[in-house]
């Protein structure tokens, strides 16, 4: 009997394809505007970690969007962290 394709007990999708849909995710987040950036994706388990540093919170947003389109079904968790510097509110006093 052949399990090929089926969904584990602990169910949600097949995990035998998972490496193929992070390859596919990776060469996406790689092309384009994102490029640049060192979004790391690794799986642990049966959750998919995102480590990182983005530049901006569109960015993370952006990233996100396309990795839960690419990993439907699958958990996923976000540590990307965002550097986005904004001008200061008010100006500093100096002592």
């Amino acid at each position: 009997m052949s399990t090929h394709g089926s969904q584990e007990a602990g169910g949600g999708p097949p995990a035998e394809n998972l490496d193929y849909r992070i390859a596919h995710l990776q060469d996406r987040l790689a092309s384009g505007e994102l490029g640049e950036l060192g979004v790391r994706v690794e799986v642990r388990g049966r959750t998919v970690l995102l480590t990182g540093t983005v530049p901006s919170a569109p960015c993370r947003d952006e990233i996100l969007r396309t990795v839960h389109e690419g990993l439907a079904g699958f958990s996923v968790h976000s540590d990307l962290v965002v550097t986005e510097a904004s001008s200061p509110d008010h100006a500093e006093e100096l002592s």
